[in-house]
């Protein structure tokens, strides 16, 4: 069960990465238009800039499930099976601790406990935390930065989920004889 709702959101990942990808694509042919009718609208740079990064970790997320990440094989097409079997589970393993990491630094980033205990107050939340990140705007769009920001934890979230299934995908294979295919 756990695993096809790794697939699908992985499918799902690709999907938002694609329509973001679009999105960037129309972004700068706006800007590109605006600027040369001399009507620059300053706002498309920004928007054109966090799409590419939600893109980006989407797209990540999602390869990285697939184990479509752009790799340097010299070194592993020179062993035996089973050692190329227990270096994927090494791998699944890093990505694992990784993902596990970087929701850590997001979870004392985004302090959601703190948060919660100053009452959602984010004045209060500040003053109790010297944690300013609530109240920063983008430059031109004027939302939240920590809109923008939250692609990380959501990165971190679906990349651990995904590593833990590559990593119990793996550990299956690893157990199994030399003359099995990889």
């Amino acid at each position: 069960m756990l695993k096809r709702f790794s697939d699908g959101m992985a499918s799902a990942e690709m999907f938002a990465a694609a329509v973001l990808a679009a999105t960037v694509t129309l972004l700068v042919l706006l800007n590109i238009v605006s600027r040369a009718l001399g009507q620059a609208i300053y706002w498309v740079d920004e928007l054109a800039i966090y799409s590419m990064v939600w893109m980006t970790f989407l797209a990540t997320s999602a390869v990285l499930k697939k184990r479509q990440g752009v790799a340097v094989t010299i070194l592993t097409d020179c062993l035996p099976a089973r050692s190329r079997r227990w270096l994927v589970v090494f791998s699944d393993l890093m990505i694992l601790a990784f993902a596990a990491g970087l929701f850590a630094l997001c979870w004392r980033w985004y302090s959601p406990a703190a948060l919660w205990q100053a009452g959602f107050d984010v004045q209060t939340f500040q003053a109790e935390t010297f944690n300013f990140m609530y109240s920063e705007n983008t430059s031109t769009i004027g939302i939240k930065k920590f809109w923008v920001w939250l692609v990380l934890p959501v990165f971190a979230l679906s990349l651990a989920l995904h590593a833990l299934i590559n990593l119990y995908d793996s550990l299956r294979m690893a157990g199994t004889t030399a003359g099995e295919p990889l």
